[in-house]
């Protein structure tokens, strides 16, 4: 099926991300043709820099937890577990590589033209490539530039890194201090701790991850107290100095000082749209800096599209994923659809893990939806055999009118391998009584979700009980 007409291609991608890729892939096979530029390493951020690598470390930190459980279960290690920083690091950009080039390969078999170079557009529906001058005449364009880490504008800020350099330091820092309460910065929190880094993480609020369960917040707080990571709430870094021996001398907001070999800012991403010609093609951004898009993934220009993080409207690579997908459907293949963003799972890969999908129960009582709530808190089977103290947390929102799952948060071990199936059932639309009558499976940490009977006796909107 031939769409071009007076133009070189049907659709050049800007960005070789996971968003890009699977738009790239999927108009390519409908027919389209299509090109795409990266101008750093084809896979984008999740790949190269985020959510793989970032796995890849947290999946390593474990192991320091396994090897202290085995003695619970009759294991005698013969020698003491000896971790290597360059190990990892060097297995992990051998991974990182393979996966890269598999999505290079991907996109040359489905029928993609692949330029290695920064592209910007010159007007609607022109794209120059920096690296050789060219340019091309393209019907659709697709901005799919991911976002980047920022770091506060503070003196001294040029001595921190962010997650870019993480996960490239040339060794395992002794003291690390992380700076943030999202999803990054407690990731890293933890998975440093289980390497053997001293940790303190600092937030400027009173608790981490907003946006999610109280519950989930409070409980991970503890969670991780308790394993040893120094939480500072309500407080962050003012000033960074250089110290003897590359040591930098933290000074906070609080007043007080202390020092650390490396300070890490996971305070927050920025769009890529900056230095790519948006203005050329008149192209709208938000006050932000991001893409301004509306359901369909549409700019104001009718022509130019734009997914994943830099329209800045769920940050996930699943969902950049979806929306590249549902783009080339709706241009390429007769198909039109779009993404719901309205009911997206997500995983926190802390140590407890956290899954959550649906509303919180603050959610539910601020739009006034009388709800029941069911909570459990327990020691898994696993750790009665272990000297671990660490407890698996579970919690369902039920609107009480209908009866329906409005809401599952999880923390404890596999809890985003169990988020995502239960993202199934509330997608579907279950009630409590669905997960009732689902017989449990047992003994698993999962049977709480269908076994929790007892409703918490707690205050909904208007003093209803």
């Amino acid at each position: 099926m031939k769409f071009m007409s007076d133009f070189d291609l049907d659709l050049f991608v800007l960005g070789a991300g996971s968003g890009g890729v699977r738009a790239a892939r999927i108009a390519a096979g409908h027919g389209a043709k299509v090109a795409i530029a990266e101008e750093f390493r084809t896979g984008g951020t999740c790949v190269i820099r985020g959510c793989v690598p970032k796995k890849i470390m947290v999946l390593a930190s474990r192991f320091h937890d396994a090897f202290d459980d085995a003695a619970g279960y009759g294991w005698t290690l013969s020698t003491k577990p000896q971790f290597s920083w360059p190990a990892l690091i060097a297995a992990k950009d051998k991974e990182i590589g393979r996966l890269s080039a598999l999505y290079r390969q991907n996109l040359e078999r489905s029928g993609v033209t692949q330029y290695q170079s920064r592209a910007v557009l010159e007007d609607a529906h022109t794209v120059k490539l920096l690296a050789d001058g060219k340019t091309l005449r393209a019907k659709n364009i697709l901005i799919a530039t991911g976002g980047h880490p920022v770091i506060p504008h503070i003196p001294g800020a040029e001595l921190a890194i962010s997650s870019n350099e993480a996960f490239d330091l040339k060794e395992l820092p002794k003291r690390i201090l992380i700076v943030g309460g999202g999803y990054i910065a407690l990731e890293f929190a933890c998975l440093f701790h289980r390497l053997g880094s001293e940790v303190t993480l600092i937030h400027r609020g009173e608790k981490i991850l907003r946006g999610f369960d109280e519950d989930l917040r409070d409980e991970l707080m503890l969670a991780m107290a308790g394993e040893g990571i120094t939480l500072k709430m309500n407080n962050t870094v003012a000033k960074i100095e250089e110290a003897p021996k590359g040591c930098r001398k933290v000074h906070y907001i609080s007043g007080d000082d202390d020092e650390f070999d490396v300070v890490f800012f996971a305070t927050g991403r920025a769009p890529n749209t900056s230095g790519i010609g948006l203005d050329n093609a008149g192209v709208t951004l938000k006050e932000n800096g991001a893409v301004k898009v509306d359901d369909k993934s549409c700019t104001n220009v009718g022509h130019i599209f734009a997914v994943g993080d830099v329209t800045d409207r769920v940050n996930l690579t699943p969902v950049a994923i979806r929306e590249g997908h549902a783009l080339a459907d709706t241009l390429f293949g007769n198909n039109a659809w779009t993404p719901d963003h309205s009911l997206v799972a997500t995983a926190v890969f802390s140590t407890p893990e956290l899954g959550a999908i649906g509303m919180t129960e603050q959610d539910a009582r601020e739009k006034l939806i009388p709800v029941d709530i069911y909570r459990a808190k327990f020691r898994s089977l696993k750790h009665t055999m272990t000297r671990r103290q660490e407890r698996t947390f579970m919690k369902l929102v039920v609107e009480s009118k209908t009866d329906k799952v409005l809401g599952v948060h999880i923390m404890g071990e596999d809890a985003g391998e169990i988020i995502q199936l239960a993202a199934v059932a509330i997608g579907m639309g279950a009630t409590k009584k669905d997960f009732d009558r689902t017989v449990a499976v047992h003994p698993t940490a999962a049977e709480e979700l269908v076994t929790m009977r007892e409703k918490v006796n707690v205050p909904n909107p208007g003093g209803a009980i």
